[in-house]
């Protein structure tokens, strides 16, 4: 009876542990949260309906939604101007730091009753907002964002390749500094935001730091994800991009242009010189090629390490997915009850690194080959194949995953030029 008795005991005893082990081993969201210093997490843990986060690419403030319960009444509207900072991570790897945001707006509805807190990055400072009137002269760009970083108490960290470029003319009239900042990101094909007290320049799409260290390149799996959209344009709807722009010695627009064809795009802004005009066509052209191909990617389990600007490999997906290198864009994170810690990304296609400087020149080439380009795994940089003559290849627009896929659509774009050449010409009766 007694070892009867001691049986049981022992068999809940190795049960409870078991159970123990089993909950200690299981991950779980976590996340902090302090309000002007103070750490609430475990007060609104019960409240908590939903948390989202979105991390913008580019100027844009990024925005941090909480929404909790108070369906007691005993929860206080907080102030607009109070200081949230936020963790995210799992239970197993630890949190990571998401960032300042100041409380810009609240909302209490009912019934039940529900508190919404809205809050934006703290580093979006109100003289960035300030409408100034100047002017910079023969110039870089190094030396302009200098200046605004100056004006507004922020350190700039300029990408190497793009602090020496060289700027004629550029007039702020009437215009706050988030707009101009803004414009010249637009024009010199750049991500240029405020984090963490910096005014930081990057190539956009280039993969990396300020300092040209590479970011992280990520591999997700079919696995990885709970959603995805998967978006194909048209790239044919626009063959090149047009400026306008006031040569010095005519009286007349001359005009630059990004691509070729017939269908071109025309930008509204005329320019003050033809090397700006070329350079804004440029890049709005490599964002059109970029946008070609589109993908929104829900993550099952949410990663807290991603931010824009990633480069990403999507394995087994579809081969259109699966075959190019896809650039990061606005990260969101969304916390809830019901559906735990997922992160949603948009991804456009990466453009080969070397496509920006002569793209203006292609639309006057008669083009002798292809060549395409793909990123090497064992190294990370990205590498060359080629069909045809190289004296004046054309590029193709994407960054491919692997040799093979970039081979095969070098192969198939060459094959296509030479049908075009064989081709024979219709005389009229």
């Amino acid at each position: 009876m007694i070892d009867a008795a001691l049986s049981r005991v022992t068999g809940y005893l190795d049960k409870a542990l078991s159970r123990y082990q089993r909950e200690a081993a299981y991950t779980v969201p976590a996340y902090r949260i302090t309000v002007d210093g103070n750490d609430i997490a475990q007060i609104i843990s019960p409240r908590l309906m939903s948390l989202y986060l979105t991390d913008n690419r580019g100027i844009e403030a990024d925005q941090l939604s909480i929404t909790l319960s108070d369906h007691d009444g005993l929860l206080a509207i907080p102030p607009t101007g109070a200081v949230i900072l936020l963790w995210l991570g799992w239970s197993d790897t630890g949190l990571v730091d998401k960032g300042t945001y100041t409380v810009d707006e609240t909302e209490h509805c009912g019934a039940p009753d529900v508190l919404t807190i809205r809050a934006r990055s703290a580093d979006l400072r109100m003289s960035l907002k300030t409408k100034r009137e100047r002017s910079w002269s023969n110039t870089t760009l190094g030396d302009v964002l200098g200046d605004i970083a100056l004006g507004n108490g922020l350190t700039a960290t300029i990408a190497g390749t793009l602090g020496g470029l060289p700027i004629l003319q550029l007039d702020q009239a009437n215009e706050s500094d988030a707009n101009l900042i803004s414009r010249i990101g637009e024009e010199f094909d750049a991500v240029v935001t405020v984090k963490a007290g910096c005014l930081l320049c990057l190539q956009a799409g280039g993969g990396k730091t300020a300092s040209g260290a590479d970011l992280p390149h990520i591999t997700l799996t079919r696995a990885d994800g709970d959603q995805h959209r998967y978006l194909q344009a048209d790239r044919d709807s626009y063959d090149g991009v047009r400026a306008y722009f006031f040569d010095v010695n005519s009286a007349e627009k001359q005009q630059a242009i990004a691509g070729g064809g017939e269908n071109l795009k025309d930008l509204r802004h005329t320019y003050s010189d033809r090397q700006s005009a070329l350079r804004a066509t440029r890049a709005e052209f490599n964002r059109l090629q970029r946008g070609s191909a589109t993908l929104s990617y829900t993550l099952a389990v949410g990663r807290p390490d991603l931010i824009p600007e990633l480069t990403y490999s999507l394995e087994g997906m579809k081969p259109e997915i699966a075959e190019i290198i896809w650039y990061g864009g606005n990260v969101q994170h969304s916390f809830s009850a019901d559906s735990g810690y997922t992160v949603s990304l948009e991804l456009e296609s990466k453009l080969p690194d070397d496509t920006t400087e002569e793209l203006a020149e292609e639309n006057k080439v008669e083009f002798s080959g292809v060549i395409a380009y793909y990123r090497d795994k064992t190294i990370g940089a990205q590498k060359p194949v080629t069909a045809g003559d190289q004296r004046k290849p054309k590029r193709l627009c994407w960054l491919y995953a692997t040799e093979n896929t970039a081979r095969r659509a070098a192969d198939h774009e060459w094959k296509k030029f030479q049908k075009c050449k064989t081709r024979p010409i219709k005389l009229p009766h």
